[in-house]
């Protein structure tokens, strides 16, 4: 729970996490991070020596490397705050910040390119930045939030600290990771809070259509230990993958004429002091414009139809036997028959969890045990051909401070 709890505070544009807020205008720095690594096997022994399916699209997020020591990600992030403002800079390095933050690399999806001498100036740093934006409250309930910063959209988050599982599910991997603009909160009572706000779009460093897409987040307490997020995301033309395969002439122009919407809902609930249950789950659609018979058939030959959708939904909880030892079960079942997003196809996954916490809480030790299943042969097996399902089973280490 307390993920989420520091998800939605940055979301909203409230305290930053870690940080102590100074009731004075001297203010108040605190530094925090973290590092973590993995091990894992998987029993399908892929030719490729990665999980990412026989196509090589994405049928894992981070933790993609079987059979060796593989680092993740090493975070440093610096947090200020004093009576009226805060401000986050969060930095990332590693092969996890470069795949969380790849639409700040030059390697990026984004078609938006500034002529030289400019792009290296533009983009050489700005893989390194996770997060960097800050807060004013105008008003106790009123705040402002700019720059880059970590979407409200899904359950889990980049911080693997912050996930009970280590590997991340289908919705993540295929919603938003950060956006770069500006939002606005709002606390309506000790029960409910607004956020809206306008950005880029997903996942990328510049605009590469002019057209920006808008953003909002309402927060219900139904009961004191329950919480509920209703989230969403819009905009006309923000998709900058297939923006880029048009620019590039992969895809006609038509392709640039759709509004593109998703839809959230995020719910945790702490039972009892030991038990928790959460759940995600996502809605989201393109609806292109044909303005005549061939348009439409342009679509439908692409995508199966001009209103191509995705979506899943996710069940977690988690069992705390003592402040040592949890045992956590994600069930998650997510559909990308329209090959919208990147997994590009219908998986069904069950992810089981052990986390260890030691040295204080510093470090946390998560063996791991994950199954997926496709109805088609999506997962590669050592031949290089392609089967219906794969199993990994590996331990993650996670240094925290």
């Amino acid at each position: 729970m307390r993920k989420k709890v520091l998800s939605t505070i940055l979301a909203l544009g409230a305290v930053p996490a870690m940080a102590q807020i100074d009731s004075t205008d001297t203010g108040k720095l605190s530094i925090s991070g973290y590092i973590d690594s993995y091990y894992l096997t998987a029993f399908n022994r892929p030719k490729s020596g990665n999980l990412l399916g026989v196509d090589q699209l994405a049928g894992r997020a981070f933790d993609r490397l079987p059979n060796q020591f593989a680092l993740g990600l090493v975070q440093t992030k610096f947090a200020y705050s004093n009576r009226k403002s805060d401000v986050v800079v969060d930095l990332t390095f590693g092969p996890n910040a470069e795949l969380g933050n790849f639409g700040n690399t030059t390697g990026a999806f984004n078609s938006y390119r500034p002529q030289a001498p400019y792009s290296a100036a533009l983009y050489g740093t700005s893989a390194a930045i996770k997060q960097a934006y800050f807060t004013y409250r105008a008003t106790p309930k009123l705040s402002f939030t700019m720059g880059q910063f970590g979407t409200h959209i899904g359950y889990e988050v980049i911080d693997a600290p912050l996930n009970y599982n280590y590997s991340l599910s289908n919705l993540f991997n295929n919603g938003p990771f950060y956006h770069v603009g500006m939002k606005a909160a709002y606390t309506l009572s000790d029960r409910a809070a607004l956020m809206l706000g306008v950005v880029n779009n997903w996942d990328n460093l510049t605009d590469d259509n002019t057209q920006k897409s808008l953003i909002g987040q309402f927060m219900f307490k139904p009961l004191p230990t329950c919480t509920v997020y209703l989230n969403w995301i819009g905009g006309y033309g923000d998709d900058p993958y297939l923006n880029s395969l048009v620019k590039a002439g992969t895809l006609p122009t038509e392709f640039s004429n759709y509004v593109r919407n998703l839809y959230d809902v995020t719910a945790n609930y702490q039972v009892t002091p030991k038990f928790y249950l959460g759940l995600n789950a996502a809605y989201g659609r393109y609806d292109f414009h044909p303005g005549n018979a061939v348009q439409e058939t342009l679509y439908t030959d692409k995508f199966g139809s001009a209103q191509p959708t995705w979506g899943g939904v996710a069940v977690y909880s988690n069992y705390a036997f003592s402040d040592v030892v949890g045992l956590g079960v994600r069930i998650e079942h997510f559909e990308d028959k329209h090959a919208v997003r990147y997994l590009q196809t219908v998986n069904s996954s069950l992810t089981i969890t052990a986390p260890v916490t030691l040295a204080s809480g510093k470090l946390l030790v998560k063996p791991e045990l994950r199954l997926d299943a496709t109805p088609t042969n999506y997962y590669e097996d050592s031949n290089g051909l392609g089967q219906q399902s794969q199993s990994t089973l590996g331990v993650a280490f996670i240094y925290k401070y």
